[in-house]
């Protein structure tokens, strides 16, 4: 990998581990609908902008529903479970947990799409399993309730993740395949659709002061939308064409560091031991699932 590539894959790692701090900046103060509403709403206006800049053609071919509903599922609702559990988790918790994405998809290509699991993945299952427990038992949050629910749902969400990656595959790339700029602009249209009509009402029964929202939040939610959203998609794109997916794959297991790293530089989170433990378990079980596999000779 070139050095530039390098750089944008560290760069594209920063803002999606930043997206977790902006999470935990905005949705204690908006509420979980109205920050994930918020963030596809914009993330959308970037996008569009940005196919506009680049003078993608708008040629979806039949399969602007399919991106529209793969959003639903790779951005509406993940974002509305991390958005949750942003309320009540630490930044470095909800990063860590995310990670835990290609684990699921692994589970899920086994359960649903007849995937093989090899006693290496198997492992892996175990260990990221392993390092859930150390975090949620041993880090620096108390184990209650409401920490057990914000766990639930960044784990639900990284599975919304793997499965929406299997839902491409079929509704997307086997089906002639479309630019990638105008699957993730679609997507997030499709978010936007599906989390309109919840911010509306939830704005009708506990309406938000927006008065008094201040200038910090509004900050961060531009932050994370136009950046953790828009300009990441983007990123991992150009890596993607750059330097294949399976290396653009690999940010999975920086995303973490930077989450742990802004919460603990920006907000002031503990930074402790379990942290590490459960990362690294969790970062173990990453290579036995994304390991490359091995080629053979032909005979």
């Amino acid at each position: 990998m070139s050095g530039w590539n390098l750089l944008r894959l560290l760069l594209l790692a920063a803002l999606w581990g930043g997206s977790f701090l902006f999470m935990r900046i905005v949705a204690p103060v908006l509420g979980a609908v109205p920050t994930s509403f918020l963030r596809v709403l914009l993330g959308a206006f970037g996008l569009w902008a940005i196919v506009l800049l680049m003078r993608v053609p708008l040629r979806y071919g039949g399969l602007f529903g399919r991106s529209m509903l793969l959003g639903a599922l790779n951005s509406g609702l993940p974002f509305l479970l991390f958005s949750a559990a942003a309320t009540v988790l630490p930044a470095g918790y909800s990063a860590i947990l995310n990670a835990t994405t290609p684990l699921m998809a692994a589970l899920i290509g086994y359960a649903a799409f007849g995937e093989k699991l090899d006693v290496v993945k198997v492992a892996g299952l175990l260990l990221g399993l392993a390092g859930v427990v150390v975090l949620t038992r041993a880090g620096p949050a108390s184990l209650d309730a409401a920490l057990l629910a914000g766990v639930a749902a960044c784990l639900l969400a990284a599975a919304c993740y793997g499965w929406a990656g299997f839902l491409t595959r079929r509704w997307i790339t086997q089906r002639g395949g479309l630019d990638s700029r105008l699957v993730a602009l679609g997507s997030q249209l499709g978010a936007v659709l599906l989390l309109g009509p919840l911010a509306a009402g939830q704005q009708l029964l506990q309406p938000v002061a927006w008065g008094n929202v201040p200038a910090s939040v509004w900050a961060a939610l531009l932050a994370l939308g136009l950046l953790c959203t828009a300009g990441a998609y983007v990123l991992y794109f150009q890596l993607i064409a750059e330097v294949g997916p399976l290396k653009a794959i690999s940010v999975t297991f920086l995303i973490p560091l930077f989450g742990v790293l802004w919460g603990g530089w920006l907000l002031d989170e503990p930074i402790t031991a379990a942290h590490a433990a459960g990362g690294s378990l969790i970062a173990l079980a990453l290579w036995c699932v994304l390991r490359p596999q091995p080629t053979r000779s032909p005979p």
